[in-house]
């Protein structure tokens, strides 16, 4: 069996980092199983933890009046699920929903903020790569407003 460090050192979030970084990530995750339809988090909700898919598919979702949950974006094996554990006030801004049985890594957010506390270089090496992630969300996020919202009128 693989200790989580070894498990995530391949993931395009974590790749790169050193072996000590690593281990001190791994340190604060564990495995967790999540059932179809069942929700990882949802919004408003304190930000505590964050996820990695091993298996499964999760629906980025986030609530319209009148029209029920709008899918933004279905996030796969090797991506990481969340960011709001990582920028204050620590609430998520969207809900997670499993679309189908999840193998999941899931980290605890105050036990890496303390390690990001204590190791400078970790937090910067993390805050650079989920930005990356917030900007990719963001622009899902964009795509899916103009889809919803973007039709204009044709005139002759």
């Amino acid at each position: 069996m693989q200790a989580l460090d070894e498990l995530i050192a391949h993931v395009p979030t974590f790749a790169g980092l050193s072996e000590e970084q690593l281990k001190l990530i791994g340190g604060c995750g564990r495995n967790r199983h999540i059932g179809a339809g069942e929700m990882l988090f949802a919004e408003g909700d304190p930000a505590d933890h964050f996820f990695l898919i091993r298996r499964g598919l999760v629906a980025l979702e986030v609530h319209a009046p009148g029209r029920g949950p709008l899918r933004i974006e279905t996030l796969e094996h090797g991506e990481v699920v969340g960011w709001s554990w990582l920028f204050a006030p620590y609430r998520w801004q969207l809900d997670a929903r499993a679309l189908e049985a999840c193998e999941l890594i899931e980290f605890d957010a105050a036990c890496l903020r303390g390690k990001v506390a204590e190791d400078h270089e970790l937090g910067y090496q993390l805050m650079s790569r989920f930005a990356a992630n917030v900007i990719s969300r963001l622009q899902a996020t964009r795509f899916q407003l103009l889809d919803v919202y973007g039709k204009s009128e044709v005139t002759a």
